[in-house]
């Protein structure tokens, strides 16, 4: 097979384990026997530097003329510590997925038997959690009008019927590629676009009987994903409900520097690590490459290889087993590793790997 790969390294770590990433897929498609080209392209405060846009329309092409969008981090403290500036980086993320039409966002939270005592609940409560995170993309607060002025300021909450229902129909095939349970989570005692989220759930529910459909408020989910994350399957919501309930899913886990996501819609697929540009680690060599490595995972799974995803599963898990680890998830007293040990380790192991 031919991979022709968009590569976005971004701001911050972004640029260092973007390469740990691109260098996995090179050792994977190796051993396959596929062809994998990488194109690179600007985002973020990188792009705004060089070109005065988050997202130019020369990333913007090679985006959308690729297979899929192998993507790091944005994000610059210059601009979030500056509430007046009108183009900031994560304008580049909302232009992306807005232009290639990537309105689910696909966040898996799992757990690494090794790394329990790493999460900040109690081992027996985040033991065998694992379910995902459905997150509409491109509605929402983020994208509907919005004002501001010395005294007031409002962002709308907008959504149609289509995009709600195109959203609920990707959250009700995983949920039947899955254990069948599906949860939808609104606000809907209090918001109007949540009431409408509803019952668009309970019109399609009857489509999907083998699903089991529950409902709820995402107060409560906040705290039933802390109490019981066991309990979740699947879990599907809106834009900025979804922003903020997948982080908190992150930490379950004990690092966010362990999870991966995927962006997918009606144009190219985007895979991602979950953290953010963490520019305080800039240029230090200690950000955890996983999370990036296992989007590398995700997108060959999206192409249907999934021998190739299960054999960059079973080089993370290896490396996690036998302690090659980033400072932040390392056992007291174990080696120090740094992002290109890690990657360059990763890498190893999948070339001498047994056909």
């Amino acid at each position: 097979m031919n991979f022709n790969i968009a590569v976005l390294p971004g701001d911050g770590i972004g640029p260092e384990i973007s390469v740990q990433g691109v260098e996995v897929m090179r050792a994977v498609c190796q051993k396959f026997g596929h062809q994998v080209d990488f194109r690179y392209a600007l985002c973020g405060a990188n792009a705004i530097d060089q070109v005065g846009d988050p997202f130019p329309e020369e990333t913007f092409r090679v985006c959308r003329e690729a297979d899929a969008v192998l993507f790091s981090a944005v994000g610059d403290p210059k601009f979030d510590n500056d509430p007046t500036a009108k183009v900031r980086p994560e304008q580049g993320l909302l232009a992306m997925r807005k232009q290639l039409g990537l309105f689910a966002n696909i966040r898996p939270v799992q757990t690494f038997k090794c790394l329990i005592h790493k999460s900040p609940l109690r081992p027996e409560l985040v033991e065998k959690a694992d379910f995902i995170c459905i997150r509409e993309l491109t509605g929402g607060m983020y994208f509907g009008e919005k004002y501001q002025d010395n005294d007031k300021a409002y962002d709308t909450n907008y959504y149609t019927r289509p995009e709600i229902e195109r959203i609920l129909k990707v959250a009700f095939e995983y949920a039947m590629k899955r254990k069948k349970h599906l949860t939808v989570v609104d606000k809907a005692n209090v918001l109007a676009s949540s009431r409408l989220w509803r019952q668009i759930a309970q019109e399609m529910a009857p489509h999907y009987p083998e699903v089991t459909t529950d409902y709820m408020f995402v107060d409560n989910a906040a705290m039933r994903m802390i109490q019981e994350p066991t309990f979740f399957d699947v879990m599907v919501t809106e834009n900025t409900f979804g922003d903020i309930l997948t982080d908190e899913g992150s930490c379950i886990s004990g690092s966010m520097g362990l999870l991966p996501s995927a962006s997918t819609g009606d144009g190219t697929p985007v895979f991602e690590p979950i953290h953010g540009s963490w520019p305080q680690a800039k240029g230090k060599n200690i950000a955890n490459p996983l999370a990036q490595i296992l989007s590398v995972a995700m997108l060959f799974e999206y192409f249907n290889c999934k021998a190739e995803g299960d054999l960059i599963r079973q080089a993370v898990d290896a490396s996690l087993e036998q302690t090659i680890r980033t400072p932040e998830i390392q056992v007291k007293g174990g080696d120090l590793y740094g992002t290109k040990e890690v990657g360059q380790w990763i890498v190893d192991y999948i070339l001498k790997a047994e056909s």
